[in-house]
Parts: C-alpha cells; structure tokens; sequence
C-alpha cells in the first residue's frame, strides 16, 4: 500500500476528495485540484455543490478567477452522492464541529462524515479528519466507525491521520498553501505517505508528529493561547476603565518591547469557527482525568461576559445623555467576528445586539460585507443597505463593534451624537469628543 500511493502521489494520479466545502474545505479542495489532482468535493448542500460546479465562489479566501479555471477543466468538482468516495485515494473530512446548546462538543458532522465514508471505503486509501476537535476523537471515534462500516483495518487496508486546519479568514499573508501543516497519523507508514501527499499541494511545509492525539491537542493549544491571552487583556481593559487610563495606549507602550511581549487587544467578546470553542472541547475532555482547566475557564468567563459588559458600558454612556438605554435607538457598526470578512459566526456582536434588544433598545446594523444574519432562534435580521448622513444621526448611540477598514471613521465621528468604539476602530479620527473607548 505505502509504494502504491507513493508511486500514485508522485505521478499525480491520486482521487482526492474534500468531505465539506465550508471556509476550510473549498479553499482545500483548490489548492489540491491547483497541484494537478483531479479533486471532488462532497458537501450535502445542493447550493454549495451547484455553485462550486458552475465555478461560483462563494469563499472570500478563495480567487474567483482559479476556481472558475478548475472547474472548466475539469480538476475539481462537487457532488452530494457519497458513493463516489469508492473511487478516492485521499479524503479530507472539514466539517464543523460546533457546540450543542448545553456548550459540549457535537460531533454528529464527523461522526456522520465518517458513516458515510466507510460504506464506500476502498483499500489503499488515506483518510485525514481536518476538523478541530478534541484529542482522541481521530482515534477512539473515526477510527472504529471506519473500520467497522468497511470491514477494513487501519494501517494495514488505509490509512488514517488527524491534520488540523489552520484558517484565517481574511487574512492577506497567510492562506491555505502557504501555512505550516502538523499531521499526526496512525503509524510511520501513514504519516510518511500522507506527509509527501500534503507536501505536494501546499508551499507551507509539513511537520510530521507522533500521533493523531498530538495533532489535535496542538490546535488546542494554538486557539487556547489566543483564548487566554485575549481574556487577559480584556480583563486589563475593565480594569483600566475603572482606573480611567486608556488600554490602547498601555497596549502601544507594551509593544514597543522587542521581546517578551505579544500584542493582543480587548474587544466585544470572541468569534470565529475556533477560538471561542476550542477550549470548551478541552475542558469537557480533561473531565475524564478529574482535571480541571482552571486557567482556561477562567478565561472563558472573561470573554463570555464581554457582550453584557459592553452593553452595561452602553447604558452608561446613554445615562451621560440623559437617556435610558431602554427605548433608545442604538447603531451597531460591523456584525462580522472580525475585520474586513463576511463571516459572521459565533460573532459577539450579534450577542451585542441580542443583550442590547432584552434590555429593550432598538438597534439597527450596518455591516458593508453582511447584508442579513440568522440568529440562533432562526430569526433573520436585515442590516441598513447604506451608513448615511440621516441614519447616523438618527441613533441615540452607535456602537462599533467590528473595525471594518472600509468604514470612513471620520464621517461616523462628525454625523453621530455618541459613539462607543470597543475596536479603537477611531483611533486616527482627530476630533473625539463624542467617542468613548472601551
């Protein structure tokens, strides 16, 4: 099996498949059909199938132009009909892995990913879980339903690795080809063949480590870090409210240290498809070692409250007017979890705007990337189509809440009564007197 995929990767004749075509499997699913393997992509969303087949992007990280061009040659493809996964080589599983409403792991997309592969799994096949998740979901959870649903057995019939995904929407430096790869496989084997398999696609390197339990704990512990050290400095901006000393400016000083410091700043709450979950999947984990994380709660309270804190910084800036925050209008700039993306889930500012309306304001939004969001009641909201003069002032207070580049700071300043910048999103506007920092 090992020379058969070697000589098969080496002449670039390997079936890849991508099992999701979300924020992480299409801009995947491109950089293996751009490295010459014809690709297809599995997704049970007839939409994402039909527009991916039409060469329609709908991924921002992803060039519109190369999509179209693999499409139209026939190197990548999507389909909904999983028993073409009888014709692959190689299969990424990237599908979500969010919280269910009790703030536990749900893992019913890989769980169900991975039934539907086994039914068609075939010999001589590498099989690679991207989705984060906690350690030992590779091993104790993929790795039984595969072998029990195909009859076949890990890393004598295929092979099996966990490779966390490493995605950051919107950012312009690194993207999918160009990041780090870890992989953790089952067996040196595997990790040999699936390793020359990643280095063939992406310009990033691959790290090889011993184990799939590894792998996973290391994108933990990537998202952790973020998760902890972003609690910090928000705690720190609470703390320098009450002080009255400015948090930016203390951030700006700080960094001027060469070493030994790394900048992070306080904001609404945590977003994005990791950091704000990733140290739920741990901390639910370790409960099985009568462990308990109390650092990265602690961190975790901290951020979770941020929402409400804003709100309560809301209300007060309102009270400085001689106005309650119940009945006011407030403006909400920026829906997306960070700057300059359309991408908008587990986004503290739709907790903003949900604490926002229990405590009876009426909130409008603009966001120049989203038009609409759903919240978690299946209620849509619609967003103002354009930040004018008359809607700027209209509103009692508007709140930043995503620092949009896009946005002319300048003009919000002049045309608003009060603005509250929890992204310091202001920060080159020369006149501030209506502007509040969080």
């Amino acid at each position: 099996m090992k020379e058969q995929l070697l000589n098969k990767i080496q002449e670039r004749k390997i079936e890849a498949a991508v099992v999701g075509l979300g924020y992480v499997g299409l801009p995947l699913a491109v950089e293996i059909a751009e490295a010459g393997y014809h690709t297809t992509g599995f997704d049970l969303l007839e939409d994402k199938v039909r527009k991916v087949n039409d060469g329609e992007n709908y991924i921002a990280d992803v060039d519109h132009a190369t999509l179209r061009k693999l499409t139209g040659e026939g190197l990548l493809e999507a389909t909904s009909d999983f028993s073409r996964i009888s014709g692959m080589d190689f299969i990424a599983i990237c599908v979500p892995t969010p919280l269910d409403t009790h703030q536990q792991p749900d893992l019913s997309y890989i769980e169900h990913s991975s039934i539907q592969i086994a039914r068609y799994l075939k010999k001589d096949t590498m099989v690679v879980l991207e989705s984060t998740t906690f350690p030992g979901t590779t091993s104790d959870i993929v790795r039984p339903i595969l072998e029990k649903g195909s009859g076949l057995t890990c890393g004598k019939d295929f092979y099996l690795a966990f490779s966390p995904e490493r995605v950051d929407p919107g950012n312009p430096h690194y993207k999918t080809g160009n990041t780090p790869k870890v992989v953790g496989a089952i067996g040196e084997d595997a990790s040999e063949v699936i390793r020359t398999m990643y280095c063939t696609f992406l310009d990033g390197g691959v790290h090889s480590v011993s184990s799939p339990e590894i792998a996973e704990m290391e994108k933990i512990l990537e998202n952790t870090y973020r998760n902890i050290n972003i609690g910090l400095i928000n705690e720190m901006a609470m703390l320098c409210d009450r002080m009255k000393i400015n948090i930016w400016e203390v951030i700006d000083a700080a960094r001027t240290k060469p070493y030994g410091f790394q900048a992070f700043y306080p904001g609404p709450g945590l977003g994005g498809h990791c950091i704000p979950l990733d140290p739920y999947y741990l901390s639910w984990k370790v409960r099985e070692y009568a462990f308990h994380t109390s650092m990265i709660e602690t961190s975790m309270m901290i951020n979770d409250r941020m929402p409400e804190y804003c709100v309560q910084r809301a209300a007060n800036i309102l009270n400085e007017y001689s106005k309650s925050l119940k009945g006011s209008l407030v403006l909400v700039l920026g829906i997306a979890y960070k700057a300059d993306i359309d991408d908008c889930r587990e986004s503290p500012a739709i907790r903003v705007i949900r604490v926002l309306r229990k405590k009876g304001a009426r909130v409008l939004f603009y966001d120049p990337y989203i038009k609409e969001y759903s919240d978690r009641d299946g209620t849509v909201y619609s967003g103002e189509p354009e930040l004018t003069e008359n809607l700027l002032k209209s509103a009692d207070l508007v709140m930043i809440t995503t620092a949009h580049s896009c946005v002319d700071y300048s003009f919000v300043q002049q045309h608003s009564r009060a603005i509250f910048d929890t992204r310091n999103a202001t920060k080159d506007v020369s006149c501030r007197d209506n502007i509040e920092l969080l």
